[in-house]
This record gives structure tokens, C-alpha cells and sequence, in this order.
């Protein structure tokens, strides 16, 4: 399943694993490199630089030297992006080549990026904004549909219209990521002629992840129907676990609430840090989470996750050749 992505990324499968807030550190991160994929350490995820500078030499120790990446994201606010240099510059400084963009205008982030001589994969939630970065200098996109968990954005297209609209308008690698977590799922992305696909929530029950058990466990129960897109009032979509602070926040929105302040405490992400990822208390917290999550069966390596969704894209294209010779 060789494609243009994994030329790029210099990887075994076209798979890539989303920076997920709070938990893509570096174990995530070498679990996906030495099961053949690309994964993104999460910078905003740590407490201070020193403690991403830690995870950039663990991840380098735990891959024995292969490359990995760093997701830069870009807030729209300012303000929130003051340390984003600083973490490029460290980032760059051991060695890291590979970068993960999203957000607000990567148009001066992408150019700062290529001058490094560093390769950019840009997230997007639309055709109009991926184009944009692609016209920016973006080596490859990754585009996500509604089903995305976490912030997909105001778009309202599913995931497999997404592709099928972006296979003739891009010149660069197109990635797809939102609600995927099957091989048959990879196998009908690369039949459409795209290049891979972008994974986030089927690798949350992954034994590297570091999220707490209880929460893992409580994962295996979901299905397609226990996560909800919140905050489209305020511009700022957000897909999330069905729970106890869901419910509340669903409940402000309805009322009418048009700015974050009605909100207060409840949309903060270090509470999905705080309360479940660190005590496994899955009611408390907005707690990014896509439909793909029914996929998951149990606790396991991820390179066992990998495996099964290799085996049954193989198994699927397989099955389509031989259809076309009966």
C-alpha cells in the first residue's frame, strides 16, 4: 500500500495518527512510528518547554532515531500562540522534520517551516482552506470530515464526500481522517485515489496511550451514537463524549448562551486532563471523541490496532479484484 504519503513521510503505511491534545506524547508517538505510521507529539500538551523537550529526546530513544512529528496548532486568538516559535525551534533543533499544521492562517508558518528545510502536512476542515494552504506551500493535506472528534470545524460534510470531492483538486498528498477507524475504511480511501488516512479515536484505547484505564474501559462500550457536536453556536464546533458535562453544556447552548463566558469552567480542556484522562472520571470534561470509537473491542497494542486494519484493507481490495474476474 505504497502512496504518495508514505513516500513523503518516508513510512511503511499510509496511516497517520492525529495530535491529540493532552495524550500525543512520545510513547503514543514511537508506537505509531515503529508500527510503520507517522504520529505528531502535541506541544500545548505539556506544562512547560522543558517538559516537551523531554518527550522529543524520549520519543528519539523509544523509535532508535526514526523520524517522527511535531503538530503545530494554531489558536485564533493571538495570544495563544506566543510559545509556537519556540516550540518550532525546538522541535528543529533534535532533529524533528516533520510537522503536523492546523488552525488559524499557517500561511507565515508553512513558509517559516520549508526554510528549515522541514516537511508540513495541513489539517483542514474544508476544500476552501485546504486549497489555501496547499497554495501556501502545504507538502501534503490531511482533511477531515463532521465525524472528526475534537474540532472538525463548521463544516457540515461527511468525511467520505469530503474525498470524493478532493480527489481532482489538489496537486499535493490528500490524506482523509474522521470517523475512520476500519481497514475497509483505508481500502475505500485509497480507491477513491486519495493517499491515506488520519486516525485519532480508534487509537484511544491503545495500550500507549496515556489516558486512564477506566476511561479505556468505559470506550468499549460506546457505539456510533455516544458522541455529540457541541458549541456550533459560538463558531467553535467541538465532537465529544456523551457525559455528564456534554449534557449540561448541550443544555447552556439551548438556552441561547452566545458567548464562552456562559460556559465557564465546563468547556476548559484541562478538565478532560484533570478528571479523566489522569482519574478516569469519563462524566467530567469535554472529552474529544469521534463516531470510530465503536470500533474498538479491546485494550491492545497499537500495533496490534494497526495490523487489523491492514489485514482487512488488504483483505478488501483483494476482494474487489476478484470480483472484477468472476
Amino acid at each position: 500500500m505504497r502512496t504518495r504519503i508514505t513516500r513523503l513521510l518516508g513510512i511503511e503505511h499510509p496511516i497517520l495518527g492525529g495530535g491529540l491534545m493532552w495524550l500525543s506524547d512520545a510513547r503514543y508517538v514511537a508506537a505509531l512510528v515503529n508500527a510503520g505510521c507517522m504520529g505528531f507529539i502535541t506541544p500545548r500538551t505539556f506544562h512547560s518547554d522543558k517538559a516537551f523537550g523531554d518527550e522529543l529526546v524520549l520519543c528519539s530513544e523509544l523509535t532508535g532515531g526514526r523520524p517522527f512529528g511535531v503538530n503545530l496548532t494554531l489558536s485564533s486568538r493571538p495570544e495563544a500562540n506566543a510559545a509556537v516559535q519556540c516550540w518550532l525551534d525546538m522541535a528543529l533543533a533534535h532533529g524533528v522534520r516533520f510537522f503536523e499544521t492546523a488552525g488559524h492562517a499557517p500561511v507565515e508558518l508553512i513558509g517559516t517551516l520549508h526554510k528549515a528545510g522541514a516537511i508540513v502536512v495541513h489539517k483542514a476542515s474544508s476544500i476552501r482552506h485546504a486549497l489555501s494552504a496547499e497554495r501556501a506551500g502545504a507538502d501534503a493535506i490531511a482533511l477531515v470530515g463532521m465525524e472528526e472528534g475534537g474540532h472538525p470545524g463548521t463544516n457540515e460534510l461527511p468525511t467520505m464526500l469530503m474525498g470524493a470531492l478532493a480527489v481532482d483538486r489538489f496537486r499535493v498528498p490528500v490524506v482523509l481522517g474522521g470517523g475512520i477507524g476500519r481497514g475497509r475504511q483505508l481500502a475505500a480511501v485509497l480507491a477513491q485515489g486519495l493517499d491515506g488516512v488520519l486516525i485519532g479515536s480508534r487509537f484511544l484505547v491503545c495500550e500507549e496511550i496515556g489516558a486512564h484505564r477506566r476511561y479505556k474501559e468505559h470506550l468499549l462500550n460506546c457505539d456510533e451514537h455516544s458522541t455529540v457536536r457541541l458549541l456550533q453556536s459560538l463558531g467553535n464546533t467541538w465532537r465529544v463524549l456523551r457525559n455528564d458535562t456534554a449534557r449540561q453544556i448541550d443544555e447552556i447552548e439551548r438556552a441561547g448562551a452566545t458567548d464562552h463566558a456562559a460556559f465557564g469552567e465546563l468547556i476548559s480542556g484541562r478538565a478532560a486532563r484533570d478528571y479523566c484522562y489522569a482519574n478516569g472520571d469519563w462524566q467530567r470534561g469535554m472529552l474529544s471523541l469521534g463516531p470510530s470509537i465503536a470500533f474498538a473491542k479491546r485494550i491492545e497494542p497499537l500495533k496490534s490496532i494497526v495490523a487489523d486494519l491492514l489485514e482487512e484493507a488488504r483483505a478488501s481490495i483483494s476482494g474487489l479484484s476478484s470480483r472484477e474476474q468472476e
